[in-house]
């Protein structure tokens, strides 16, 4: 948003469903009425509701249901997570442009948010499904002092700060009805509702960078999703039964995220592991993980170690660490 619209935005906010007089937004951007009002215009134009009455002035009455970055910094109380925030109306996949930010050197803590995708992309090369104006698509660009083999942690780090989110939405205090499953899937009365893609620049054994794309189904009814997931996948609005505030998610979930990303810079997967384990309820259950070339192993999850492989104990008796896979539960058609 240009700057003019963006501060007329900004007094209509702090009068707090008050009016505004067209002279004191005059007076105060140092612009013409008549500039006021075609700013006011722009703003109309965005989706924002404002009332105009004349001698008495603006009120906004309502703001759209857009992820506009004005109205995800309006109440962000994170310190450096969103501060740049980069909004697409429509983009093939928030991660690829997260990818190029960074290799142009943008900072770290940027974020990137698109209404829909065109070509979202999940693990393993799946794709993810993104209708436009419904769910929360984003990419974070990370820039931590890290090698390579504990960037998958972080992973398991984002997962628990989404899981949080979600069940603060929903009501979930006791943890009953959100869950992980390992390594980034975060399920809401057992059905998939957010999913994580981890992707990252290496110099070396160095992390250059890492870039985390999240999706979360906030608004989309199920009955919308692909044939093969709708009796995998949910929303939030579906299982609070009432539509979910986007922008309000959003600031929420970056909260979360910059505490718990704090948390892993500072102390590793350790340091976030009980918030994790919190949250993750496989161990003792059968699973059958597949790797990025088709190998299986089958087996019970005995839970995960210190650096967040997971633990697979096979028929043998021998238990292997896994640090990737597709991972399917007994209740998914067994082992």
């Amino acid at each position: 948003m240009r700057e003019g619209p963006a501060r007329v935005l900004e007094a209509l906010r702090r009068a707090d469903g008050g009016r505004c007089s067209g002279e004191i937004l005059s007076a105060a951007q140092g612009v013409s009425r008549a500039q006021v009002w075609k700013h006011i215009e722009s703003l109309r134009r965005r989706g924002y509701e404002i009332d105009a009455s004349p001698g008495a002035g603006y009120r906004l009455l309502r703001s759209p249901d857009r992820l506009y970055p004005e109205e995800i910094l309006a109440g962000l109380e994170t310190r450096w997570l969103a501060r740049e925030i980069h909004y697409f109306e429509s983009v093939d996949s928030t991660n690829r442009v997260a990818l190029d930010l960074a290799r142009a050197g943008a900072a770290h803590g940027t974020s990137v948010i698109a209404e829909a995708q065109t070509a979202g992309r999940g693990r393993l090369g799946r794709s993810f499904f993104s209708p436009p104006h419904q769910n929360l698509y984003t990419s974070i660009l990370l820039r931590p002092s890290l090698t390579t083999d504990r960037a998958p942690a972080w992973i398991l780090a984002t997962a628990s700060a989404v899981a949080e989110a979600v069940a603060e939405a929903v009501g979930d205090p006791d943890g009953s009805a959100v869950e992980i499953k390992w390594p980034n899937d975060v399920l809401l009365g057992g059905r998939k509702t957010s999913g994580i893609l981890l992707e990252l620049g290496a110099e070396a054994t160095r992390v250059s960078f890492l870039v985390l794309g999240i999706g979360v189904n906030l608004n989309v009814d199920p009955a919308h999703f692909p044939a093969e997931f709708r009796s995998l996948a949910t929303s939030l609005a579906h299982h609070r039964g009432e539509p979910i505030d986007r922008a309000h998610f959003t600031r929420r979930l970056y909260g979360w995220l910059e505490r718990t990303l704090d948390l892993c810079a500072a102390g590793g997967f350790e340091a976030v592991r009980p918030r994790f384990e919190r949250r993750f309820r496989m161990a003792g259950r059968a699973v059958r993980v597949r790797d990025a070339q088709g190998a299986e192993l089958a087996g019970v999850a005995r839970g995960i170690d210190e650096d967040g492989a997971l633990l697979v104990e096979t028929r043998s008796g021998e238990v292997a660490r896994v640090i990737a896979g597709d991972v399917s539960l007994a209740k998914e058609g067994g082992v």
